[in-house]
């Protein structure tokens, strides 16, 4: 699983002119599942963004949690994620999880973060042509793979 935690003022998802989900302060979460990933990638990624201290305290220091602030968070499937572009020019995404995997695990990360955060995460439509339209904040921007957590 690979993800884009970006920390905005505000965001939206827009799909076919409708807003299916917006937030104020917090993150926009770009998810993109590979068909090896299992649950305990995505608890241990779940875990990784509830609790990432990128919220400036008093000082100005990033010492504070999204929970700190009262953050919201808005969740948008990306499977470009894992665009491979070694050949050529056009990107392959052959590594990105086919949607009757991909799709259960991105609702299921939904579900894990909004059970983490205390309140309901806003969503984008998997598969859907998504508008995002964000403001970002700092910008503060942190990219994580579950399969070098290592690494994070």
């Amino acid at each position: 699983m690979r993800a884009v935690i970006q920390r905005v003022t505000h965001a939206s998802c827009t799909v076919e002119g409708a807003i299916t989900g917006k937030i104020e302060q917090g993150f926009v979460v770009l998810l993109g599942v590979e068909e090896s990933d299992i649950k305990d990638d995505m608890t241990w990624l779940a875990q990784k963004i509830v609790n990432l201290r990128i919220f400036s305290d008093e000082q100005g220091l990033m010492n504070k949690s999204i929970q700190d602030v009262a953050g919201n968070i808005l969740l948008i499937s990306q499977f470009t994620l894992f665009a491979q572009t070694k050949k050529g020019n056009r990107p392959s995404f052959i590594r990105a999880g086919k949607p009757d995997i991909a799709k259960p695990m991105y609702l299921e990360m939904g579900q894990l973060l909004s059970d983490l955060l205390g309140k309901e995460v806003q969503m984008g439509v998997f598969g859907g042509d998504m508008k995002i339209d964000l403001l970002n904040d700092g910008p503060v921007t942190i990219i994580m793979n579950t399969k070098d957590k290592d690494n994070f």
